[in-house]
């Protein structure tokens, strides 16, 4: 989907979450990544503006979240996921792995974004565990 046709609330999340310094994602109504910010980037060890939206599987399969043996939780198993999807905001801890391969404990809040239209996506904010949050 062009940015030209992704709804307002999409695009006006994506000018909020550029100017935050919490890392944290953007998903579209569809769970592919449209957008991580600046901090997100930080932790993952690899820029937005270097891969561009991901979709879903591909998000999945390179940084997780993960299970204790560092294999990839599928999506249907995912609690957070399931809860934003049913436009509810859920919190919980993770793992993932960056860009380089290093293993994050992480926690996670997510708020759906709920449009005119109903669900639009989710605004996703993680920060390594131990540290202080959003």
């Amino acid at each position: 989907m062009e940015a030209s046709q992704r709804p307002l609330e999409l695009i006006l999340a994506r000018n909020l979450l550029s100017m935050l310094s919490t890392p944290a994602f953007l998903a579209s109504a569809a769970n592919d990544i449209v957008f991580y910010n600046e901090a997100a980037g930080g932790l993952l060890d690899r820029r937005f503006e270097e891969s561009g939206p991901i979709s879903a599987e591909d998000w999945l399969h390179e940084f997780g979240p993960l299970d204790d043996a560092d294999e990839p939780i599928p999506f249907e198993r995912q609690e957070l996921a399931q809860a934003l999807r049913a436009n509810r905001a859920a919190h919980a801890r993770h793992r993932i792995r960056s860009a380089t391969g290093a293993v994050h404990e992480v926690e996670v809040s997510g708020m759906p974004i709920i449009g005119a239209g109903g669900f639009s996506g989710a605004m996703v904010f993680f920060w390594p565990s131990g540290e202080p949050g959003p």
